[in-house]
Protein backbone atom coordinates (compact mmCIF):
# COMPACT_ATOMS: atom_id res chain seq x y z
CA UNK A 1 0.00 0.00 0.00
CA UNK A 2 1.34 3.40 -0.97
CA UNK A 3 1.96 5.80 1.87
CA UNK A 4 -0.44 8.72 1.79
CA UNK A 5 1.10 12.11 1.00
CA UNK A 6 1.16 14.70 3.78
CA UNK A 7 -1.60 17.32 3.73
CA UNK A 8 -1.43 21.10 3.30
CA UNK A 9 -4.64 22.76 4.50
CA UNK A 10 -5.09 26.15 2.81
CA UNK A 11 -7.43 28.57 4.59
CA UNK A 12 -8.50 31.26 2.12
CA UNK A 13 -11.10 33.97 1.67
CA UNK A 14 -11.45 37.77 1.59
CA UNK A 15 -9.77 40.11 4.03
CA UNK A 16 -11.25 40.59 7.54
CA UNK A 17 -13.36 37.41 7.40
CA UNK A 18 -11.60 35.51 10.20
CA UNK A 19 -9.00 33.35 8.44
CA UNK A 20 -6.34 33.82 11.14
CA UNK A 21 -8.65 32.68 13.94
CA UNK A 22 -9.71 29.55 12.05
CA UNK A 23 -6.14 28.72 11.00
CA UNK A 24 -5.01 28.79 14.64
CA UNK A 25 -7.86 26.48 15.68
CA UNK A 26 -6.96 24.06 12.87
CA UNK A 27 -3.25 24.16 13.73
CA UNK A 28 -4.05 23.39 17.36
CA UNK A 29 -6.40 20.55 16.38
CA UNK A 30 -3.71 18.91 14.24
CA UNK A 31 -0.76 19.89 16.49
CA UNK A 32 0.98 21.64 13.66
CA UNK A 33 2.33 25.00 12.45
CA UNK A 34 1.10 27.85 10.23
CA UNK A 35 2.58 29.27 7.03
CA UNK A 36 1.30 32.77 6.27
CA UNK A 37 0.61 33.43 2.60
CA UNK A 38 -0.36 37.06 3.15
CA UNK A 39 2.16 39.00 1.09
CA UNK A 40 1.45 42.23 3.00
CA UNK A 41 2.43 40.67 6.32
CA UNK A 42 5.97 39.70 5.28
CA UNK A 43 7.37 43.13 6.14
CA UNK A 44 8.38 44.01 9.68
CA UNK A 45 7.89 47.77 9.21
CA UNK A 46 4.20 47.24 8.32
CA UNK A 47 2.24 46.13 11.35
CA UNK A 48 -1.06 47.92 11.97
CA UNK A 49 -1.98 48.50 8.32
CA UNK A 50 -1.54 44.85 7.37
CA UNK A 51 -3.53 43.41 10.30
CA UNK A 52 -0.65 41.25 11.49
CA UNK A 53 -1.90 38.60 13.97
CA UNK A 54 -1.90 39.69 17.61
CA UNK A 55 0.99 38.73 19.89
CA UNK A 56 -1.15 36.12 21.67
CA UNK A 57 -2.22 34.68 18.31
CA UNK A 58 1.39 34.37 17.16
CA UNK A 59 2.27 32.69 20.46
CA UNK A 60 -0.66 30.26 20.28
CA UNK A 61 1.00 28.20 17.52
CA UNK A 62 4.24 28.63 15.53
CA UNK A 63 3.82 31.00 12.56
CA UNK A 64 6.15 31.40 9.58
CA UNK A 65 6.61 34.29 7.08
CA UNK A 66 5.18 36.94 9.42
CA UNK A 67 7.29 40.12 9.42
CA UNK A 68 10.35 38.17 8.36
CA UNK A 69 11.46 40.67 5.70
CA UNK A 70 12.13 44.39 5.41
CA UNK A 71 10.54 46.79 2.93
CA UNK A 72 14.12 47.49 1.84
CA UNK A 73 14.54 43.88 0.63
CA UNK A 74 13.19 42.56 -2.65
CA UNK A 75 10.96 39.56 -2.04
CA UNK A 76 8.98 38.09 -4.90
CA UNK A 77 6.30 35.45 -5.18
CA UNK A 78 8.99 33.19 -6.66
CA UNK A 79 11.11 33.66 -3.53
CA UNK A 80 8.08 32.80 -1.40
CA UNK A 81 7.39 29.64 -3.42
CA UNK A 82 10.98 28.46 -3.00
CA UNK A 83 11.16 29.28 0.72
CA UNK A 84 7.74 27.75 1.48
CA UNK A 85 8.52 24.48 -0.29
CA UNK A 86 11.82 24.21 1.59
CA UNK A 87 10.04 24.84 4.90
CA UNK A 88 7.22 22.41 4.12
CA UNK A 89 9.78 19.66 3.55
CA UNK A 90 11.03 20.23 7.11
CA UNK A 91 7.59 20.61 8.69
CA UNK A 92 6.24 17.47 7.05
CA UNK A 93 9.02 15.48 8.70
CA UNK A 94 7.44 16.37 12.05
CA UNK A 95 3.76 16.30 11.12
CA UNK A 96 1.61 14.97 8.30
CA UNK A 97 -0.50 18.16 8.31
CA UNK A 98 0.50 21.84 7.88
CA UNK A 99 -1.83 24.85 7.70
CA UNK A 100 -1.31 27.69 5.22
CA UNK A 101 -3.44 30.82 5.54
CA UNK A 102 -3.76 34.02 3.54
CA UNK A 103 -5.76 36.11 1.14
CA UNK A 104 -2.98 36.48 -1.46
CA UNK A 105 -4.27 34.03 -4.04
CA UNK A 106 -1.21 34.27 -6.26
CA UNK A 107 1.07 33.30 -3.35
CA UNK A 108 -1.15 30.39 -2.31
CA UNK A 109 -1.27 29.12 -5.90
CA UNK A 110 2.51 29.44 -6.27
CA UNK A 111 3.02 26.97 -3.42
CA UNK A 112 0.22 24.60 -4.41
CA UNK A 113 0.45 24.65 -8.21
CA UNK A 114 3.78 26.22 -9.10
CA UNK A 115 4.57 29.48 -10.84
CA UNK A 116 4.50 30.19 -14.52
CA UNK A 117 7.86 30.27 -16.29
CA UNK A 118 8.51 33.81 -17.48
CA UNK A 119 11.60 34.96 -19.35
CA UNK A 120 14.20 37.26 -17.82
CA UNK A 121 13.47 40.90 -18.67
CA UNK A 122 16.16 43.56 -19.23
CA UNK A 123 15.93 46.15 -16.44
CA UNK A 124 15.84 48.98 -18.97
CA UNK A 125 12.39 47.97 -20.17
CA UNK A 126 10.91 48.20 -16.66
CA UNK A 127 12.67 51.55 -16.11
CA UNK A 128 11.18 52.87 -19.36
CA UNK A 129 7.68 51.75 -18.34
CA UNK A 130 8.03 53.33 -14.91
CA UNK A 131 9.11 56.57 -16.56
CA UNK A 132 6.06 56.44 -18.85
CA UNK A 133 3.85 55.83 -15.82
CA UNK A 134 5.26 58.93 -14.10
CA UNK A 135 4.95 61.19 -17.15
CA UNK A 136 1.82 59.95 -18.93
CA UNK A 137 -0.16 58.25 -16.16
CA UNK A 138 -1.54 54.73 -15.82
CA UNK A 139 -4.33 55.16 -18.40
CA UNK A 140 -1.88 55.09 -21.33
CA UNK A 141 -0.40 51.82 -20.05
CA UNK A 142 -3.87 50.37 -19.46
CA UNK A 143 -4.80 51.15 -23.08
CA UNK A 144 -1.62 49.49 -24.36
CA UNK A 145 -2.27 46.35 -22.33
CA UNK A 146 -5.88 46.17 -23.54
CA UNK A 147 -4.62 46.30 -27.12
CA UNK A 148 -1.74 43.81 -26.88
CA UNK A 149 -3.23 41.36 -24.35
CA UNK A 150 -7.03 41.69 -24.04
CA UNK A 151 -7.26 38.30 -22.30
CA UNK A 152 -5.04 39.33 -19.38
CA UNK A 153 -6.55 42.82 -19.34
CA UNK A 154 -9.88 41.25 -18.34
CA UNK A 155 -8.26 39.39 -15.43
CA UNK A 156 -5.78 41.85 -13.95
CA UNK A 157 -6.38 44.61 -11.42
CA UNK A 158 -5.94 47.44 -13.93
CA UNK A 159 -5.46 49.97 -11.12
CA UNK A 160 -2.33 48.20 -9.87
CA UNK A 161 0.59 49.77 -11.76
CA UNK A 162 2.99 46.96 -10.85
CA UNK A 163 0.76 44.33 -12.45
CA UNK A 164 0.26 46.45 -15.57
CA UNK A 165 4.00 47.13 -15.90
CA UNK A 166 4.84 43.46 -15.34
CA UNK A 167 2.54 42.41 -18.19
CA UNK A 168 3.80 45.08 -20.55
CA UNK A 169 7.49 44.44 -19.88
CA UNK A 170 6.96 40.79 -20.84
CA UNK A 171 5.24 41.86 -24.05
CA UNK A 172 7.83 44.47 -24.98
CA UNK A 173 10.72 42.10 -24.33
CA UNK A 174 9.31 39.09 -26.18
CA UNK A 175 6.62 40.38 -28.53
CA UNK A 176 4.28 37.81 -26.97
CA UNK A 177 1.35 38.60 -24.66
CA UNK A 178 1.80 38.00 -20.93
CA UNK A 179 -1.14 35.59 -20.99
CA UNK A 180 0.68 33.28 -23.41
CA UNK A 181 3.19 32.45 -20.64
CA UNK A 182 0.54 31.46 -18.12
CA UNK A 183 0.90 27.88 -17.01
CA UNK A 184 -1.51 25.38 -18.55
CA UNK A 185 -0.62 22.48 -16.24
CA UNK A 186 -0.16 22.25 -12.49
CA UNK A 187 3.22 21.26 -11.09
CA UNK A 188 3.12 17.97 -9.20
CA UNK A 189 3.81 18.42 -5.47
CA UNK A 190 4.81 15.79 -2.94
CA UNK A 191 1.88 16.77 -0.71
CA UNK A 192 -1.89 16.85 -1.07
CA UNK A 193 -3.83 20.09 -0.68
CA UNK A 194 -7.23 20.76 0.85
CA UNK A 195 -8.73 24.22 0.40
CA UNK A 196 -11.03 25.59 3.11
CA UNK A 197 -12.70 28.89 2.21
CA UNK A 198 -14.56 31.27 4.49
CA UNK A 199 -17.47 33.21 3.05
CA UNK A 200 -20.07 35.72 4.16
CA UNK A 201 -22.67 38.03 2.65
CA UNK A 202 -21.09 41.01 0.91
CA UNK A 203 -22.55 43.49 3.41
CA UNK A 204 -21.11 41.47 6.29
CA UNK A 205 -17.63 41.50 4.75
CA UNK A 206 -17.87 45.23 4.02
CA UNK A 207 -19.02 46.02 7.57
CA UNK A 208 -16.16 43.97 9.02
CA UNK A 209 -13.71 45.83 6.77
CA UNK A 210 -15.05 49.24 7.86
CA UNK A 211 -14.78 48.28 11.53
CA UNK A 212 -11.25 46.94 11.03
CA UNK A 213 -10.08 50.16 9.37
CA UNK A 214 -11.56 52.24 12.21
CA UNK A 215 -9.72 50.01 14.68
CA UNK A 216 -6.45 50.41 12.77
CA UNK A 217 -6.79 54.20 12.92
CA UNK A 218 -7.45 54.00 16.68
CA UNK A 219 -4.36 51.81 17.12
CA UNK A 220 -2.05 54.31 15.42
CA UNK A 221 -2.13 53.62 11.66
CA UNK A 222 -1.45 57.27 10.84
CA UNK A 223 1.70 57.32 12.97
CA UNK A 224 2.90 54.08 11.37
CA UNK A 225 2.28 55.45 7.87
CA UNK A 226 4.05 58.71 8.76
CA UNK A 227 7.20 56.81 9.67
CA UNK A 228 7.05 55.00 6.32
CA UNK A 229 6.20 58.10 4.27
CA UNK A 230 9.85 58.88 3.36
CA UNK A 231 10.03 55.44 1.71
CA UNK A 232 6.67 55.63 -0.09
CA UNK A 233 8.19 54.58 -3.43
CA UNK A 234 9.08 51.11 -2.12
CA UNK A 235 7.12 48.30 -3.79
CA UNK A 236 5.91 46.89 -0.48
CA UNK A 237 4.20 50.20 0.33
CA UNK A 238 2.19 50.37 -2.90
CA UNK A 239 -0.76 48.91 -1.07
CA UNK A 240 -4.09 49.86 0.42
CA UNK A 241 -3.93 51.45 3.85
CA UNK A 242 -0.65 53.22 3.19
CA UNK A 243 -1.08 54.61 -0.32
CA UNK A 244 -4.13 56.64 0.73
CA UNK A 245 -2.43 58.10 3.80
CA UNK A 246 0.60 59.06 1.72
CA UNK A 247 -1.82 61.12 -0.41
CA UNK A 248 -3.05 62.77 2.80
CA UNK A 249 0.51 63.59 3.85
CA UNK A 250 1.14 64.98 0.35
CA UNK A 251 -1.85 67.29 0.79
CA UNK A 252 -3.95 65.64 -1.93
CA UNK A 253 -6.62 64.28 0.45
CA UNK A 254 -8.02 65.29 3.80
CA UNK A 255 -7.59 62.87 6.69
CA UNK A 256 -11.27 61.91 6.50
CA UNK A 257 -11.08 61.40 2.74
CA UNK A 258 -7.98 59.20 3.14
CA UNK A 259 -9.69 56.97 5.71
CA UNK A 260 -12.78 56.74 3.53
CA UNK A 261 -10.57 55.78 0.55
CA UNK A 262 -8.88 53.06 2.62
CA UNK A 263 -12.28 51.53 3.37
CA UNK A 264 -13.40 51.78 -0.25
CA UNK A 265 -10.19 50.35 -1.67
CA UNK A 266 -10.14 47.53 0.90
CA UNK A 267 -13.68 46.63 -0.12
CA UNK A 268 -12.51 46.55 -3.75
CA UNK A 269 -9.56 44.39 -2.70
CA UNK A 270 -11.95 41.94 -0.99
CA UNK A 271 -14.06 41.80 -4.13
CA UNK A 272 -11.00 40.91 -6.23
CA UNK A 273 -10.00 38.26 -3.68
CA UNK A 274 -13.46 36.70 -3.96
CA UNK A 275 -13.26 36.76 -7.76
CA UNK A 276 -9.88 34.97 -7.62
CA UNK A 277 -10.95 32.29 -5.15
CA UNK A 278 -14.37 31.65 -6.71
CA UNK A 279 -12.55 30.42 -9.83
CA UNK A 280 -10.96 27.64 -7.76
CA UNK A 281 -13.43 24.74 -7.83
CA UNK A 282 -11.36 22.82 -5.27
CA UNK A 283 -12.30 25.15 -2.41
CA UNK A 284 -14.73 23.82 0.19
CA UNK A 285 -16.68 26.84 1.39
CA UNK A 286 -17.92 27.39 4.95
CA UNK A 287 -19.81 30.30 6.44
CA UNK A 288 -17.50 32.56 8.44
CA UNK A 289 -19.51 31.75 11.57
CA UNK A 290 -19.29 27.97 11.06
CA UNK A 291 -18.42 25.99 14.17
CA UNK A 292 -14.66 25.16 13.96
CA UNK A 293 -15.21 21.52 15.15
CA UNK A 294 -17.51 21.08 12.11
CA UNK A 295 -14.67 22.13 9.79
CA UNK A 296 -12.14 20.01 11.70
CA UNK A 297 -14.38 16.93 11.40
CA UNK A 298 -14.87 17.62 7.69
CA UNK A 299 -11.08 17.69 7.19
CA UNK A 300 -10.61 14.45 9.13
CA UNK A 301 -13.32 12.63 7.19
CA UNK A 302 -12.16 14.00 3.84
CA UNK A 303 -8.58 12.88 4.41
CA UNK A 304 -8.99 9.87 6.71
CA UNK A 305 -6.99 11.58 9.46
Amino acid sequence: MLQQKPLLICVVGPTAIGKTSLAIKLAKAFSTEIISADSRQFFKEMNIGTAVPLKEELEAVPHHFIQNKSIFEDYSVGDFERDSLALLKILFEKNTVVVMVGGSGLYVDAVVKGLDNFPEIPSGIREQLNAELDVKGIEILQDELKEVDPFYFEKVDIHNPHRIIRALEIYRATGKPYSSFLKKATTERDFNTLFIGLTAARETVYNRINLRVDKMVEEGLLDEAKLLFPHKEKNALQTVGYRELFQYFDGNLSKEEAISEIKKNTRRFAKRQNTWFKKNEEIHWFDYQANPPTIINFIKEKNAL
